[in-house]
């Protein structure tokens, strides 16, 4: 059985990701820079309305993954409204100034957020420490899952490191990210042995937004039936 994660970093985004036969989603906004906290508003369209399974990005701002006293209230706050909003998930990351996995500051986050799961997100794929080391720091956090494309720019370039990180990983979810397309996932689950997918289906508008495509959606969910 394959789960399958469709990155949706609007309102307009969530629609086409569920028009596509999308049922679980994470929500964020702006995307081209990577990613930051959505709206609660969004947030209670997408659980409520659009009735999807959200995970929801808690990022306050673009950058690295060092964040002051002010920046961690902040994100502290958010994690509280997503479980309050009825968010599944939070999607959150943090990194040391010798840029290992912050396991202290995950934990917190892993603590307050219960009993929503908490996925680590891509700021791993940025941690100066073996994979093997930073993937146990997010297991020993309480961590529910790793969003990675195993320290590559694409999961398919990552493939090697992320099968190690999928026979390593005892207590956690390998979710797989980044440039996967329906005419790779096949192939990067069968080299990996992941079980979740991550994949945006994404289209840029004319103004140089990026939205979810549901025709893309549908074939990447298409190619993995039965699988999903």
């Amino acid at each position: 059985m394959i789960d399958v994660e469709i990155c949706t970093p609007s309102r307009l985004s969530a629609v086409s990701a569920k028009e596509g036969g999308a049922k679980r989603i994470e929500l964020c906004s702006n995307l081209e820079v990577g990613g930051l906290t959505p709206t609660d508003e969004d947030i209670v369209y997408c659980v409520q309305t659009l009735g999807l399974r959200t995970h929801v990005l808690v990022r306050p701002r673009a950058g690295n993954f060092l964040y002051s006293a002010d920046e961690m209230a902040e994100i502290e706050r958010t994690v509280m409204r997503c479980r309050q909003l009825g968010a599944a998930a939070v999607v959150v990351g943090f990194l040391t100034p010798d840029g290992k996995v912050d396991l202290g500051l995950t934990r917190r986050i892993v603590q307050l957020a219960a009993p929503m799961e908490v996925t680590f997100h891509r700021a791993f794929d940025e941690a100066l420490q073996d994979p093997i080391e930073a993937l146990q720091a997010v297991m020993d956090a309480g961590c529910h899952r790793l969003l990675t494309s195993g320290q590559a720019p694409t999961a398919p370039q990552g493939a090697a490191v992320i099968k190690r990180l999928v026979d390593h990983s005892s207590c956690l979810k390998i979710l797989a990210g980044s440039g996967v397309t329906p005419d790779n996932v096949r192939q990067l689950i069968a080299a990996t042995g992941v079980t979740e997918v991550h994949g945006s289906c994404k289209t840029t508008l004319p103004d140089g937004t990026l939205q979810t495509d549901a025709a893309q959606v549908h074939r990447l969910l298409s190619v993995l039936a039965p699988s999903v």
